[in-house]
């Protein structure tokens, strides 16, 4: 169990970089304090899904091999003995100095991310007589969402970078930024203020809700490949080793309980598996592309004034599955380039954000036009 003085340093880390955007904020003229501290949220978490992603393709999710703090202290400098006993050890295994602080600015950055958030509690409390439960009980929902969030960031380090394990993590990263995106955009301190509801007239709701799902599957069998390290494993493009269709074992290559490397039985992870995880990932992008390029097609011939926002973000969308097709393709033909990969997860997580502005807008619209046309 974390000591007390452990857990109170990590606080007051967590407090002292809460404090920073919380300045910034208080000086910012205009706008409700409320509503920007809401998009600010949004803003942090994508920049931690950002650098969670940086944490995991520089191989520092081990830096530390500890939870929550590093050999048991707040941070490397009171480690150094530990880190650079470890690292002369073993100098190619995953601890370093500079992994241990990319390790713990991670874990330091997603503790801002749960200050913020018991600020934004405690706003919305303060603020329950003036804009009712709704906000309240939606901020306690991202906040026992954050929790079990840092439940698997320490699991990440515990199970020693189980696949399923990080790949859950990044899979409620995501979710957590679509949340706190949807709970932004809602005007709460608007006097008719009114939670908007997915109510879709000028986009069908069907193609709405098919994008979220095949962006969803396709999300979690890109880190599938990625908590597996299995990029390289079709190292050319459009085929596989050569193959239009190559050679598959999906029961081993989906198998989800297990350790890093390993398969169901303990063994080394056969290529086989490997190249089946990569394939799978291809094979749906298919999918994707022609469900979100459908989407934003049929969305932007919707270019009204009344619908103006909506088609801004059916361009957006559009660009970004385009971005997301160059820097995928990208991380085969130049094996793996960091700033390809990171660019490749970014787009994910904007993707996301792009198909909840999707549905806000709609929703926005299709009531505004029903209230034009009463």
């Amino acid at each position: 169990m974390p000591n007390f003085v452990l857990l109170l340093e990590l606080a007051l880390i967590a407090i002292i970089f809460a404090g920073l955007p919380l300045a910034y904020l208080w000086r910012k003229p205009g706008y409700s304090f409320f509503q920007k501290l809401n998009w600010v949220l949004v803003f942090m978490t994508f920049d931690l899904i950002v650098f969670g992603a940086f944490t995991r393709l520089t191989d520092s999710g081990l830096g530390c091999p500890d939870w929550p703090g590093c050999y048991g202290v707040s941070n490397p400098f009171h480690a150094l003995g530990e880190i650079q006993q470890a690292e002369a050890s073993l100098p190619s295994g995953p601890v370093t100095v500079i992994k241990a602080w990319i390790e713990m600015i991670h874990r330091y950055l997603a503790m801002t991310v749960g200050a913020l958030i018991l600020v934004q509690v405690a706003l919305a409390f303060s603020k329950l007589k003036a804009l009712g439960k709704t906000p309240l009980f939606g901020s306690l929902g991202l906040l026992l969402l954050v929790c079990i969030q840092g439940a698997f960031g320490a699991w990440t380090v515990t199970l020693k970078l189980q696949p399923i394990i990080v790949t859950t993590h990044l899979m409620l990263a995501l979710l957590l930024l679509a949340c706190l995106t949807a709970y932004a955009q809602q005007d709460w301190e608007a006097k008719s203020a009114t939670v908007r509801t997915i109510r879709i007239r000028p986009v069908p709701a069907q193609l709405l809700c098919l994008a979220f799902v095949v962006l969803t599957i396709q999300i979690f069998l890109g880190a599938w490949v990625s908590t597996n390290y299995a990029v390289l494993a079709c190292p050319d493009f459009p085929t596989c080793l050569g193959s239009a269709w190559p050679e598959t074992n999906w029961s081993e290559g989906f198998t989800f309980w297990r350790q890093l490397g390993l398969n169901a039985q303990g063994e080394f992870i056969s290529p086989v598996a490997l190249q089946t995880i990569h394939w799978a990932h291809r094979l749906f992008a298919m999918v994707v592309l022609i469900v979100l390029a459908t989407l934003s097609w049929k969305t932007m011939k919707l270019a009204t004034p009344v619908l103006s926002s909506l088609s801004r973000f059916a361009k957006l969308l559009l660009t970004l599955l385009v971005l997301q097709v160059i820097t995928g393709i990208s991380n085969v033909v130049f094996q793996w380039p960091l700033l390809a990969a990171l660019l490749h997860t970014a787009g994910s997580a904007a993707l996301v954000f792009c198909l909840v502005r999707m549905s806000y807008w709609a929703s926005w619209n299709s009531t505004t036009q029903k209230k034009m046309n009463s």
